[in-house]
């Protein structure tokens, strides 16, 4: 019962986590928004499922590392209140991870959702 109550309290303090850095930080904002429009998206253009999952795999990236790029920037600033450039590295490699996750990410939809968003534009335009 005592290892329940620890892994409870370790998933509430992840959970903790997540929210934190939803209501703080206005780049994982962003990706919730675009994570919900695309995986409405993949609904309305029924996507198939292998598709969507890499499609899943892309937005728990983009959103894992978010989290971490989060949690580094909160370490740095409490080890180095003031500039430092070592400070600054740490932060924009972070931030760089986070870019090249969200980067891939654009590529991958693109060729996901590219033919069959065309699909149902000529049905619009050609109907």
């Amino acid at each position: 019962m005592k290892e329940w109550s620890r892994l409870m309290r370790s998933f509430s303090c992840a959970w903790q986590g997540i929210v934190y850095t939803v209501k703080t930080q206005r780049n994982m904002q962003i990706h919730v928004a675009a994570a919900l429009l695309v995986l409405a998206a993949a609904w309305w253009l029924q996507i198939p499922r292998s598709d969507v999952l890499l499609v899943f795999f892309s937005i728990g990236l983009v959103t894992s590392l978010e989290l971490v790029n989060t949690a580094i920037e909160a370490a740095v600033d409490l080890a180095s209140p003031d500039w430092h450039a070592k400070a600054k590295i740490a932060k924009d490699a972070g931030a760089g991870a986070v870019l090249v996750a969200a980067i891939a990410s654009v590529v991958i939809g693109c060729f996901i959702f590219g033919p069959p968003l065309y699909e149902k534009m000529l049905e619009w335009f050609l109907s």
